[in-house]
């Protein structure tokens, strides 16, 4: 178990960020230290960055982007270059942040892995279609 649990920072375009962090709250109980949610509405990279930069410092973090490519996750990735114990997953849905609410005392790299496996599987298809 690691001593530091992992937090968590969702940065999505639009309101995103907030509606997913407000469900998982909602759901788990779980306070503000756990789950930070960032919109890039009115922001423009260059803020997005020190903002991010600033909830980061010195914590093992993932961040948890709407997209693979865009500005919140070109934000992501470049923090990357520049900090320790922190990743990114786009793609982000709300199992997989109630898994990493849940888990986030794991090791990072271990949560890692589990948190990718869970987002998957939690996309489905049901149809009527016959």
């Amino acid at each position: 178990m690691s001593e530091v649990s992992v937090s968590g920072v969702v940065l999505t375009h639009s309101s995103l960020a907030e509606g997913l962090v407000e469900a998982t709250r909602a759901i788990t109980g779980i306070g503000d230290e756990a789950l930070i949610g960032i919109s890039n509405s009115g922001r423009s990279p260059e803020r997005l960055l020190e903002e991010v930069r600033r909830i980061i410092v010195g914590k093992p973090t993932i961040l948890f982007t709407d997209l693979p490519s865009g500005s919140c996750s070109l934000v992501a990735r470049r923090l990357l270059q520049t900090q320790e114990e922190v990743s990114m997953i786009s793609g982000v849905n709300l199992p997989l942040l109630l898994d990493f609410v849940l888990h986030r005392h794991l090791p990072l790299d271990e949560l890692e892995e589990r948190l990718i496996e869970r987002g998957r599987n939690a996309i489905e298809l049901t149809t009527a279609r016959r």
